[in-house]
């Protein structure tokens, strides 16, 4: 390292200035999100290995990981099932097999009776006697004795082309860079924050996370409640705290038009209603109307479990939007959620005199230019549709409110650029976000700082809870018994195939199998199916049958988990549950009981079942409560699956984890308000040192 890069901050030095990492290299750490020395510290271990220490042969246990020394007794090749070189090995305290696979006539003739071998590798039960299958191992001269690790052995998250042994060779590098560099990363925190964590500065806890002492707690190291993770934790959480209020304060900098209330027009809506809003339902609205009434663009998420009746409210945005003149885009992530809007609103709006479009990509040729035409010239005052809606080709006469259904599932570009097309003259359109996936308040106040948030707390009046069963798949014939009493009774069943191994082709050859085998079982029923690969218009024929009551059962993947509203469907059938997630089987539960009639679910499992797998269905069976469900689901799944930011790529926390973490939060919004206020730079530092090229997504 020499005297000009001494004082050069490690988030600039490229991981190139390491030995052994070229142009290749590089390409392959940028996968992990490794540019610089500092991306490098800040890629930790997901766990440790030890090896600090030679245990006895005698004293292993099945399951151990560990180092092990001794003497080779005895080397053959076995021919079984599989040919293998069994290596006996011993100590003096016990003895066992290392067994090898995979192995070259060189390597035979190096592991000779007399050999002394210095092994790491799991332990497990063999035919005779304990064994380690292909473990890591070296040659030791009795005269020479080697050493053992200093440090636990960090195991790091990797990918293609980049070998455990090679990141902690880098590694070493690097720490050596914060060893004669220690102000290369910087303390951004304030004192008064640091003060927070005495035991350790910045630099001290990155170098005790790649290379923990032997007597280092495994466990909390384990758990992310080490002092030294809990110091990073926090400066991420900070940091994304710091963008979101950031880009908070950058809305409150930008203009948008401010909507009058159409009191007529609400009216007419409320007076054909065929039911009365919830107290809830009144509450999200009036907090709506006044967040449209302002010169600022509204940014607000409505929260509400299935079936809370989150439609009509987007409808009363919708009505005040289009009553002061500006045109509204509703968005949904699929044609089937679009196309449920669609039916909606035009049952709604239509008889006000509104005029609504449709764009799918499914929509092509002259049809599709009549209504991107019809967009332009203003004479569309709704647009519903898909992803097709922010292609570059339709333009907006006067677009004021976007209102985008079940948020998560859109890319973050999709988003914006949908947004971006009502900016006009400095102004730009205020923004309503549904989700029906309901987000426990710790994760919505962390993920979503930068919005308001509105919650619809309550069902429509009539609507009752779904009674839950959990049957396991050796009862079918009782179920599909049940699904022919349900239909006999007028009713109708949805029966749902979830997905095997990751595969569309197989999922939809399973759901056809299995309607075959109902419509044998139930001759007298109308049985239909659809999945992902039944072409669009059949599908759409197949719904609208299912709708009006001609088809009595409908076989399905979970292609209907939202955008089905069937109230005259009271049972559904779900077929191993245990495959889907907690929010994923509770929106699946809701296409039932949305009409007055007591429904059903039965959950229908193939044993066993995991321990897990028994918690969570047990947690469907006892609660239809949205938000305990995804209190639970965040709890076992994580922070990326309930908010399904595996897809779009928000808030990657590389180190945090909202839950666990959860005991800091309120500590960290106070300290984003702090540093915004009395240290714009330290807080703009920190997002770059966190988020650096993936700011962009608090724009949206």
């Amino acid at each position: 390292m020499n005297k000009e890069s001494s004082s050069t901050s490690l988030a600039e030095q490229p991981v190139t200035v390491l030995k052994g990492v070229g142009v290749r290299s590089a390409e392959k750490l940028a996968r992990l999100g490794i540019g610089s020395l500092q991306d490098l510290l800040f890629h930790l271990p997901l766990r440790y290995q030890d090896r600090t220490r030679i245990q006895p042969i005698g004293s292993l246990r099945r399951g151990d990981q560990v180092v092990i020394e001794g003497e080779i007794d005895l080397a053959e090749i076995k021919f079984g099932r599989r040919r293998s070189l069994m290596v006996h090995l011993s100590d003096g305290t016990g003895g066992l097999f290392l067994r090898f696979f995979y192995f070259s006539n060189a390597q035979r003739q190096t592991l000779n009776r007399g050999v002394r071998l210095r092994c790491f590798g799991e332990v497990r039960n063999g035919p005779n006697s304990l064994e380690m299958v292909h473990p890591e191992y070296q040659h030791i001269d009795p005269d020479q004795p080697v050493a053992v690790e200093t440090s636990l052995t960090p195991i790091y998250p990797t990918t293609e082309g980049v070998h455990q042994l090679t990141l902690r060779g880098l590694m070493q590098q690097a720490l050596q860079w914060l060893q004669q560099q220690p102000d290369g990363l910087r303390e951004w925190l304030p004192q008064s924050l640091l003060a927070r964590f005495p035991q350790m500065n910045l630099a001290q806890a990155v170098s005790y996370l790649h290379a923990p002492p032997p007597d280092a707690d495994q466990q909390r190291l384990l758990a992310g409640i080490h002092p030294a993770q809990q110091r990073l934790s926090y400066e991420e959480l900070l940091a994304h705290q710091i963008s979101l209020r950031s880009m908070r304060a950058h809305h409150q900098r930008i203009r948008a038009t401010p909507f009058v209330i159409d009191n007529k027009l609400k009216q007419a809506l409320i007076s054909a209603l065929p039911f009365e809003l919830t107290v809830a339902q009144s509450r999200v609205v009036a907090e709506i109307e006044q967040d449209l009434a302002r010169s600022l663009p509204m940014q607000r998420l409505v929260q509400g479990d299935v079936g809370s009746g989150k439609t009509v409210v987007s409808a009363m945005a919708v009505l005040q939007a289009i009553g002061a003149g500006s045109q509204v885009a509703l968005m949904a992530p699929t044609e089937l959620l679009a196309e449920q809007h669609l039916r909606s609103f035009s049952q709604w709006l239509l008889p006000l005199g509104i005029e609504i479009g449709w764009l799918t990509g499914r929509l092509k040729g002259r049809p599709r230019e009549a209504v991107i035409e019809r967009i332009a010239a203003g004479e569309i005052q709704l647009a519903v549709g898909t992803h097709a809606l922010f292609q570059q080709d339709v333009v907006f006469s006067d677009l004021g409110l976007v209102v985008i259904d079940e948020q998560h599932r859109f890319g973050v570009h999709q988003r914006l650029a949908l947004r971006e097309k009502g900016n006009r003259q400095g102004h730009t359109p205020h923004q309503l976000i549904m989700t029906a996936t309901p987000i426990p308040r710790t994760l919505a106040m962390t993920a979503y700082a930068d919005l308001d948030l509105s919650i619809i707390d309550g069902l429509p009046p009539g609507r009752k809870p779904v009674t839950t069963a959990v049957i396991s798949d050796r009862r079918r014939d009782e179920v599909v018994e049940r699904v022919r009493a349900a239909c006999a009774q007028g009713r109708q069943a949805y029966w749902v195939c979830t997905l095997i191994e990751e595969s569309e082709a197989l999922q939809c050859q399973a759901a056809e199998e299995t309607a075959r085998l109902l419509a044998e079982a139930l001759p007298d029923l109308d049985v239909a199916l659809v999945h992902g690969r039944v072409r669009q218009e059949a599908k759409e024929h197949v719904m609208r049958d299912f709708q009006s009551g001609a088809v009595d059962l409908l076989v399905a993947t979970t292609v209907i988990e939202v955008g089905m509203d069937v109230p005259n469907a009271s049972l559904m059938i779900i077929e191993n549950p245990e495959r889907l997630g907690l929010a994923q089987l509770h929106q699946l539960r809701g296409r039932v009981g949305r009409g007055s009639e007591e429904s059903h679910c039965v959950l229908m499992y193939h044993s066993p079942l995991s321990a897990n797998a028994k918690e969570r269905l047990a947690i469907l069976r006892e609660t239809s409560d949205g938000f305990m469900i995804a209190q639970k689901d965040l709890e076992m799944r994580g922070p990326g699956e309930v908010l399904g930011t595996r897809q779009t790529g928000e808030m990657q926390l590389r180190i945090a984890d909202p839950v666990r973490d959860q005991g800091m939060l309120d500590e960290v919004r106070e300290a984003a308000e702090m540093l915004l206020r009395d240290d714009p730079q330290a807080a703009s530092q920190l997002v770059q040192r966190w988020l650096g090229e993936r700011v962009a997504y608090v724009k949206v």
